[in-house]
């Protein structure tokens, strides 16, 4: 009997410690095009299109630590009598587990901690599972570590559904997902559902991450003989499966991190599997508007083990490889989404068993092995005609609200209710305001932001066209005088690129209030204009003026050492609060400091303080903490009268989070 249940799952988790205190416009940059593209023009793809140039009005989650605690992370659970299917509400609704029972095997890699890392558009990342990413184009989701609202309601035939669901802020979309698992189904239905219901096109990513075994035996099929690759920022095609003398849809033949977009042609059945030398596996396949796939993989280098442990238990390998299913054929695209539009499809995942004699033999053998056993598993047409008869279903309310998302879509409904808007997605519950979203009721129904203290950071943002308009309103009549609206106008001119008018409104509100907060943004236009080093002591000042604020404090001491300053950083740092020196990230630049000035021994110091320096927040392809290493290696070799190589040495495997270098053969 196919069931729904909530409970703890008991797992350590890491505790999030709130987000981070600034508008996320710290490596915000106005450039267009990040990627160079060697394609043919029968391609079509829409590179870069949809790139903004900062994940705002989401503000950072970067204050965790590595710390795990034992509290059990809230689970729903879909199980019929051949799958257990275990969702994650609080980190974006991952699919954190998928059991097939029959054979017992985790179909998934399921991570058996919680513990972020700094890959996703807010920093906070969890590997392992599926991701279901929709907003930034080529990140993971401003979500992933977040709640959703969560729900549960039946089907006609009483089959359980759980509905997960979240109003995204970058986009202003709803997006709604709904997973049911019926008595006797072999794969796991989710019916997903993006509704644009505003006056203007907006710009739609959407990938599927779903993470499996690594398995030095299995291979990944999907339907294409053609893949698209970026190396070195040149986005071009290479063949399949045989490119640059290695058979690629092996994961374990590519040395080092890489991505491949399968050229799915128009004809193929949308699926992506990795199946064992057994021919078994994990089988992902969609209806037709899920059209790329993809395949990720970490490398078999001293890097590539580092990260993948570094996200996973202290005891654990981690290791695992990503297969994924987009709306583009790319992570470097987003798709134009019509006004008043909503777009669905249907992904299922499942326990896959083919011919492994075809599956490791020839490649047109192999695809053709895997499209039968599929047709055999769950055909094309039933998909696509499940998908509308399930139409009704999406669009009816659930019966129970298990747990809250926030109170953005509430404000959302508010907002279209007292403009005389027509109401969007009716039939989804979004429960109540927060205190988030009190600064933004109070100007839509009173035109005034009302007195806020400017020695508190501000509480939230928001980037639509419709509150822009609210914002400029007021700071044309009762909140002309009203630092905190000219602040908020001038984030938002900056989030949208508009940069002298943001420098005009944070000149204005620095007029009628000075704020640690409008210092911080002015800072970053300066920096954008090209004068780094004078933004970086600015910053320095609006932590001064904050009373050290842990964020602030961060963006310092970054900022002096990426301008060289490395003197004013330690003089910085020698006035800041004990507790924030200790933090990893900020011990990390003052170490860097030292080096750089010639202070061997305090580096030194640093480095190997608590066991090793270990930077919770370390951003992926950021190798500081090597080069650290390597910086304090190079200082002492030379004070010593000694060589030293870099391509030689042997870093501390704790130290190496080098994605690109290749494992070293050793000697005989």
């Amino acid at each position: 009997m196919s069931t729904l249940s909530f409970v703890k799952k008991n797992i350590p988790v890491t505790d999030l410690n709130g987000e981070n205190s600034l508008p996320p416009f710290g490596t915000m940059t106005c450039q267009t095009r990040y990627t160079t593209v060697l394609l043919d023009e029968d391609d079509g793809l829409f590179v870069d299109f949809g790139r903004t140039p900062s994940h705002y009005p989401y503000r950072d989650q970067d204050r965790y630590t590595r710390d795990l605690i034992d509290v059990g992370l809230d689970t729903a659970v879909l199980e019929n009598e051949y799958l257990r299917a275990e969702f994650a509400p609080s980190v974006g609704g991952k699919l954190w587990s998928l059991i097939d029972k029959v054979t017992g095997r985790e179909l998934l890699f399921a991570n058996p901690v919680h513990r972020p890392g700094n890959l996703a558009a807010r920093n906070a990342w969890t590997s392992g599972g599926v991701e279901w990413n929709c907003g930034p184009h080529g990140q993971h989701h401003p979500h992933t570590c977040a709640w959703l609202h969560t729900a549960q309601l039946k089907m006609d035939d009483g089959t359980p559904v759980l509905r997960m669901y979240q109003y995204e802020r970058l986009r202003n979309v709803t997006y709604q997902m709904d997973f049911f698992l019926p008595d006797g189904s072999k794969v796991l239905f989710c019916r997903m559902r993006i509704v644009n219901d505003n006056p203007y096109m907006t710009p739609m990513y959407w990938w599927s991450n779903i993470a499996v075994p690594e398995d030095k035996n299995g291979r990944v099929i999907m339907d294409t003989v053609e893949t698209y690759t970026n190396r070195g920022g040149k986005l071009s095609k290479t063949s399949v499966p045989i490119a640059e003398g290695i058979d690629i849809t092996y994961p374990t033949n590519n040395p080092v991190a890489i991505d491949f977009f399968w050229k799915l042609p128009d004809h193929a059945r949308r699926y992506v599997c990795q199946l064992d030398r057994d021919g078994y596996g994990l089988m992902q396949c969609s209806t037709s508007r899920l059209k790329g796939r993809k395949l990720f993989v970490w490398g078999q280098g001293p890097g590539g083990d580092r990260w993948q442990n570094y996200l996973s238990a202290d005891d654990c390998p981690g290791r695992y490889v990503e297969i994924q299913a987009g709306l583009a054929a790319t992570q470097y695209e987003s798709l134009p989404m019509p006004p008043h539009t909503a777009w669905e499809w249907i992904e299922t995942y499942g326990a896959f068993q083919a011919d492994p004699a075809k599956v490791h033999g020839e490649w047109d053998g192999a695809r053709a092995e895997v499209n039968a056993r599929l047709d055999e598993m769950v055909d094309a047409a039933y998909l696509e005609k499940l998908l509308a008869d399930t139409h009704k279903m999406a669009t009816s309310p659930a019966e129970k609200v298990i747990y809250s998302g926030g109170g953005w879509g509430a404000l959302e409904a508010l907002r279209r209710n007292v403009q005389g808007v027509k109401p969007s997605c009716e039939h989804l519950d979004f429960g109540a305001l927060e205190a988030e979203q009190e600064p933004w009721k109070a100007l839509l129904e009173g035109s005034s932001f009302g007195d806020q203290c400017a020695c508190k950071a501000p509480i939230s943002y928001i980037l639509q066209p419709e509150w822009t308009e609210l914002v400029e309103k007021a700071v044309r009549g009762a909140d002309s005088y009203n630092w905190y609206a000219w602040y908020m106008l001038g984030t938002i001119r900056m989030a949208e690129a508009r940069l002298n008018e943001a420098r005009e409104a944070l000149e204005r509100s620095m007029e009628l209030k000075p704020s640690a907060w409008a210092l911080y943004c002015l800072a970053q236009l300066k920096r954008i204009d090209g004068c780094a080093a004078e933004s970086a002591l600015m910053i320095m000042k609006a932590a001064q003026m904050s009373d050290y604020d842990i964020s602030l404090v961060r963006e310092a001491l970054r900022t002096l050492n990426a301008t060289e300053q490395y003197r004013a950083a330690l003089n910085f740092a020698a006035g800041v609060p004990a507790a924030q020196v200790a933090v990893p990230r900020n011990r990390l630049n003052i170490a860097m400091a030292y080096i750089k000035l010639g202070d061997i021994e305090n580096a030194e110091k640093l480095l190997w303080a608590e066991g090793g320096m270990v930077v919770a927040d370390i951003r992926e392809g950021e190798v500081s903490v090597t080069e650290l290493w390597f910086l304090i290696e190079e200082a002492k070799a030379k004070r010593d009268g000694r060589t030293f190589d870099r391509e030689e040495a042997e870093v501390p495997l704790a130290l190496d989070f080098r994605m690109g270098a290749k494992r070293k053969e050793k000697k005989a």
